[in-house]
């Protein structure tokens, strides 16, 4: 029988230590951490043995195959001795794929990620197809496989899951943009990270389509230095798939389709791409256009995305804790209208700040840092001057005083902006730990 173990037992681990389960595997799963209980409860459901807070090495280093956690980093003790003795390490996406001939849709991009991810499976549930959520939300994969049988999957595909895919392959592969993010993860050198996202088109056939933003100067370099297989599909300029024209977004991948911009619910031009690259990809899969009108008209977005809170004495609180990045950022700055308090911080993953220097001088009079380690956001945005004058700082190491000097500092019509610019591990779980909380604080000013 031959032995699979399973390294991480969040929802990605603990499907896929299912999925290998009921395929016939002696399967063993194993966390660092310390197991969450109803992960624990599936396990041991399912009669899988486990082990939490350490590794065993003698009963890791004995596999015939490793699927790994995307969090767990390639220098890990348990991983770097794995690979010394070529024992194959894949991503519980690769081993999922294996058991299915459903139809994949996949995403990958620093930015708008889950937002094109759940507009696209908005389409395909409005034209009544059976189809599933997976990826970096929703239930993992694996879990989906072994217990339904859908024939689509749409997935939202970070840069670490796609490190440890090499047979995967998307029928519709989408890549929105590349800045930079993750380069703790990978050396920091971008390059590591580019090549980390075009692993989305590896396997690809000109059966299959490529979608992409023939604006984004990254991705235009690559594909001129790359050999593609797929059915090219570029958004973003006058003749492409999809463009926007005057007032209008226009989608052209198969029977043109006009709908006015101001129509679609989720607006900005980072939604734009967003619904151009949507779109795109439902006509691909030969879904009417009244049914993408429909649900382009209806989305009604993500969680902690652009999230309207409140109203607090004249002042909005936007909630935007999912940039985790600083291009994403950019983006919120660039959608708003009043002038702004912006609220940054946590653990920084290599970023460059410049990127928003401009909008933050155009758009913002204040700014908050919330986080344990503030000295690179002070050195940066503490030498930034508008009008011969510096930006007005607030430095605090937590949400609360953060939430509360922004609202003193705010005046009546202004908007309070969460858009971190950071990963949120230094005081919370996770990004939408942290939307929760700044949420949570804005409704008890």
């Amino acid at each position: 029988m031959k032995r699979i173990v399973i390294l991480g037992a969040g929802e990605s681990g603990t499907g896929a230590a299912i999925l290998a389960k009921e395929k016939g595997y002696d399967v063993f799963v194993s966390d660092m951490g310390e197991i969450k209980t109803p992960y624990r409860a599936l396990l041991d459901q399912h009669q899988i043995a486990w082990e939490d807070g350490h590794h065993t090495e003698s009963l890791i280093l004995n596999a015939d195959e490793v699927i790994k956690s995307p969090g767990i980093p390639l220098t890990a003790p348990i991983i770097v001795a794995l690979q010394n003795q070529g024992t194959p390490i894949i991503s519980e996406i690769e081993f999922a794929a294996r058991y299915t001939h459903a139809k994949m849709i996949c995403i990958t991009g620093s930015n708008g990620k889950t937002t094109t991810t759940s507009l696209i499976f908005d389409i395909l549930r409005r034209a009544g197809l059976n189809v599933g959520l997976a990826g970096n939300i929703g239930a993992s994969l694996a879990l989906q496989v072994a217990h339904e049988d859908h024939d689509y999957y749409v997935i939202e595909l970070s840069s670490f899951q796609l490190d440890n895919m090499y047979d995967f392959r998307a029928n519709i592969a989408i890549l929105l943009n590349i800045t930079p993010d993750h380069l703790d993860r990978y050396n920091f050198e971008f390059q590591n990270y580019v090549d980390a996202k075009f692993r989305i088109t590896r396997n690809q056939t000109k059966d299959d389509a490529f979608i992409y933003w023939s604006e984004d100067p990254v991705i235009d370099r690559e594909i001129q230095k790359l050999s593609l297989g797929a059915t090219l599909y570029p958004f973003g300029k006058t003749g492409n798939a999809a463009y926007i024209r005057g007032n209008d977004l226009v989608v052209e991948a198969t029977e043109p389709m006009t709908m006015p911009y101001q129509d679609i619910s989720i607006q900005g031009k980072h939604n734009q791409l967003n619904s151009m690259a949507a779109s795109i990809a439902a006509q691909v899969l030969h879904i009417k256009n009244d049914v993408i009108r429909e649900s382009l008209q209806q989305f009604a977005g993500v969680s902690h995305r652009l999230q309207y809170v409140a109203t607090v004495r004249g002042v909005r609180f936007i909630n935007d804790s999912k940039a985790t990045n600083v291009n994403s950022c950019w983006y919120a700055l660039e959608s708003m209208t009043t002038p702004t308090v912006l609220i940054l911080g946590g653990k920084d993953k290599g970023n460059d700040y410049s990127e928003i220097d401009e909008l933050v001088l155009e758009k913002c009079h204040t700014i908050v840092f919330m986080g344990l380690h503030n000295e690179k956001l002070r050195e940066h945005f503490g030498k930034l001057t508008m009008n011969g004058e510096r930006l007005t700082i607030i430095d605090t190491d937590n949400l609360q005083d953060a939430v509360h000097g922004a609202f003193a500092a705010a005046h009546e019509g202004d908007t309070v902006l969460l858009s971190p610019c950071c990963a949120s591990f230094d005081l919370f779980k996770s990004y939408e730990d942290r939307g929760d909380q700044f949420m949570n604080a804005v409704r008890a000013l």
